[in-house]
């Protein structure tokens, strides 16, 4: 059984209707630490395309009181992988990119019969500011939005742990140079036209904090 696991494991037995009691109008501040799959950039006028690597994400959510079953949030999340490009006769095969999420909205509380445990709606929107290693890329930053299916357990008044399946969208246009290649049919840059949308999917766990 992985670390990861048998700390999930400590809180659920852990846990009790006590947060359930805690005063909605607290402020909950999670740090977080997910996966994240998947995303395509298409080459401008091109067949070609990059594919973004899976990997590793951190971040943090600041959670604060609006009604009863709903609560506002701000989200900031980093992601810093590779993007692979189709055409391996190009100079720019692999690209570092680093990819930082700022986004505001909220969460939904749906009705639970176990106090312990309270599965949430969660959606956000805000941009996407993306950091490219390649020959003549820009930095650039996009609308982005994301909607997320979650969970909180909570062991104690003060302390929960989040997990949360989450999709970010981030809309690109071709005003940009981000991800710019070059080879033997010519150059380009990884944005098509506006209106593409870039999909990727995550996984994360945090642990919440009351105050």
């Amino acid at each position: 059984m992985s670390r990861f696991s048998v700390i999930a494991a400590v809180l659920v037995c852990l846990a009790s209707p006590a947060w359930a009691q805690q005063d909605q109008s607290s402020f909950e501040l999670t740090p977080i630490v997910g996966y994240r799959f998947g995303g395509t950039l298409e080459i401008e006028d091109s067949p070609e395309s990059f594919d973004i690597d899976d990997s590793a994400t951190f971040g943090v959510i600041l959670n604060f009181p609006h009604r009863a079953d709903t609560r506002w949030e701000v989200l900031y999340s980093r992601q810093s992988t590779e993007a692979d490009f189709s055409d391996p006769a190009s100079v720019n095969e692999l690209i570092d990119i680093d990819t930082h999420v700022l986004q505001i909205g909220g969460t939904y509380q749906f009705e639970s019969e176990t106090p312990r445990v309270q599965p949430y709606l969660a959606a956000t929107i805000g941009g996407t500011y993306v950091e490219a290693s390649a020959n003549g890329s820009e930095s650039d930053a996009f609308w982005s939005g994301s909607l997320g299916l979650g969970m909180l357990v909570a062991p104690t008044a003060r302390v929960g742990l989040r997990l949360e399946a989450r999709g970010y969208f981030t809309f690109t246009n071709s005003s940009t140079d981000l991800l710019c290649v070059s080879g033997p049919e010519g150059a380009g840059c990884a944005i098509r036209a506006t209106g593409d949308i870039v999909s990727q999917f995550e996984a994360f766990a945090g642990v919440v904090v009351r105050f």
